[in-house]
């Protein structure tokens, strides 16, 4: 037999008590001026005999029986996926953060983490695949593993090696001055969660109202890397958590100087200033509306000052240490105008509705028509509308209600669609004005993280656990996976950069998961003698196992 990279054979070693064949493929190197061996696997627990009968078959000699129906596949099992990532995630070093022997309960976790990526879904479910893929086996279980010991209990000592585990992430990927980017979501709950104190009603960030929640907050580096998280009540407010991660930062991590940049509803007016009192600690953050109106009123911008190529920067005349990023951006600018638009034309068809209404009824009753039409629509501040009664009076409404569009406001309003202005502290012998809007704009490689973490791609939800300490650990598991995800995505930047555009794009991380996963690894029986043989990679899986394997 002959594989791509050389001679597939069979080697017996009889200096053992028991004889032993190993599977090896010789290839000449031709720099190195000599045969460089690869082992592929052994086979033990046959005679000499049957070794020799083995080894016949793999020079391509007769076997008794004839030589292709001499060999019978028993089982395949997916391998390719499981090996390739299990090995990523062990050369990034995550198996001695976890800790720093070897030791049963991190190969479980590392199981764990590799499923999650490759298969999603339940501890259970990824237990009941035992029989479909090489994983369990790779990670040192034989047989069944059962989700209590193989599972749960490794998740329990997971968690208490949380913080360690993130201070080592934190060493490796941060140092002194580095970003430190922070944002939270929302994670909802189906079914009942007595027992838990995490679980509770609040605002959910996806939209997805009448259930439970816990909310999520995650700490990466400027180019997304997660380094950390915790799982808060699912009440808790977006500001409410910041000073805690300053905290975490300082004390845990050992980082003494950074810049903390979170979205406007994280860094408020009062974190910012809280912030402010720790020395060689600074924010950059986006500024809400109301606060840039109120520099619109002192006259520290002007809506002409905000342009879509190019950033102009302001200097707080109040505080010279404040630094303000105009910018204006053309797609949110369009969108904005557009949302508008179509938000003002509902009221109007809603107002004429009202205003043509021919029943009788009362003012309050009117009033309350039109309240309710603006609450929905929330452009009240463009409509100008009154009720020609006296309250009280019931009687025919025609003519009654008289309204009209404010066209003054709106374009007033249109000015400032797109723009937006960033606010930070930061030297700018530190960082220029495109480095501070680069920076806030880095916010995108958190929420990327959230839509990997809650999508089909690592699938955090739906959460099968019941008490707040699982929970906890669960997420942390799933930050994890995202961990070896995010090295994966990196190192396969060559192949994405390379590959077409439109209708000739080929590459996507599920299709290089599944490409992987077709790589399996085969039971093979001969003459009563049964033994495991890895699938040969074909190029394209080859390629990608390549890439995996650089450092970066």
């Amino acid at each position: 037999m002959r594989s791509e990279n050389g001679n597939l054979h069979l080697e017996i070693q009889t200096s053992r008590k028991s004889p032993v064949g190993i599977i090896r493929t010789t290839q000449w190197d031709k720099d190195l001026k000599k045969y460089i061996h690869t082992q592929h696997g052994r086979i033990s627990g046959c005679s000499i005999n049957q070794l020799k009968l083995l080894q016949a078959a793999f020079r391509e000699e007769v076997v008794p029986g004839n030589a292709p129906e001499a060999f019978h596949i028993l089982r395949s099992r997916e391998y390719g996926a499981s090996q390739a990532i299990l090995n990523l995630a062990k050369e990034t070093g995550l198996d001695k953060m976890l800790y720093s022997r070897t030791e049963p309960w991190v190969d479980c976790v590392l199981a764990m983490i590799v499923g999650r990526i490759v298969y999603q879904g339940s501890k259970l479910s990824l237990c009941n695949r035992w029989e479909n893929t090489a994983l369990w086996e790779l990670c040192g279980v034989e047989g069944k593993p059962v989700v209590e010991k193989h599972c749960y209990a490794p998740l329990d000592r997971l968690l208490s090696r949380q913080k360690a585990i993130q201070k080592k992430l934190a060493k490796k990927h941060l140092t002194s001055g580095s970003m430190l980017l922070y944002d939270i979501t929302s994670s909802y709950f189906e079914g009942e969660y007595e027992s838990s104190e995490l679980v509770t009603f609040g605002y959910n960030r996806d939209g997805k109202k009448g259930h439970e929640q816990v909310v999520i907050g995650l700490i990466t580096t400027e180019e997304g890397c997660p380094v950390g998280c915790e799982v808060f009540k699912g009440n808790t407010s977006d500001s409410t958590t910041v000073m805690g991660k300053i905290d975490e930062a300082r004390r845990q991590y050992g980082l003494e100087k950074f810049i903390f940049v979170g979205d406007r509803g994280m860094v408020t007016q009062g974190r910012f200033e809280e912030i402010r009192e720790h020395e060689n600690i600074n924010s950059i953050s986006a500024l809400t509306h109301a606060q840039l109106n109120e520099l619109l009123k002192r006259n520290v911008v002007q809506p002409e000052l905000f342009d879509e190529k190019s950033t102009v920067e302001i200097i707080d005349p109040e505080d010279g240490a404040l630094r303000y990023c105009l910018c204006k951006n053309p797609v949110t600018r369009q969108r904005e105008h557009d949302t508008r638009l179509r938000l003002v034309q509902l009221v109007e068809t809603g107002m004429e509705e009202i205003a043509g209404y021919k029943k009788k009824t009362t003012v309050e009753k009117l009033g309350a028509r039109v309240g309710k039409l603006l609450a929905k629509y929330k452009v009240g501040k463009f409509v100008t509308w009154s009720i020609e009664a006296e309250a009280g009076e019931i009687k025919s409404c025609n003519h009654k209600i008289k309204w009209r569009i404010d066209q003054h406001k709106i374009e007033a309003e249109e000015q400032l669609d797109g723009c937006y202005i960033i606010r930070t502290d930061v030297g700018h012998g530190r960082m220029d004005t495109d480095s501070v809007v680069d920076a806030y704009k880095s916010l995108g490689n958190v929420e990327r993280a959230f839509r990997n973490l809650k999508t089909v791609q690592l699938e955090m939800r739906p959460m099968y656990h019941k008490t707040d300490d699982r929970i906890r650990a669960h997420v942390f598991l799933c930050m994890l996976s995202y961990y070896v995800q995010w090295h994966l995505m990196k190192r396969l930047q060559p192949l994405f950069e390379g590959d077409g555009v439109g209708s000739d794009r080929r590459w996507s991380f599920e299709l290089v998961i599944e490409t992987l996963r077709q790589r399996v690894r085969h039971t093979v029986s001969c003459q009563d003698i049964t033994f495991e043989r890895n699938g040969e990679p074909t190029p394209a899986q080859q390629t990608i196992i390549d890439l995996l394997a650089q450092s970066i």
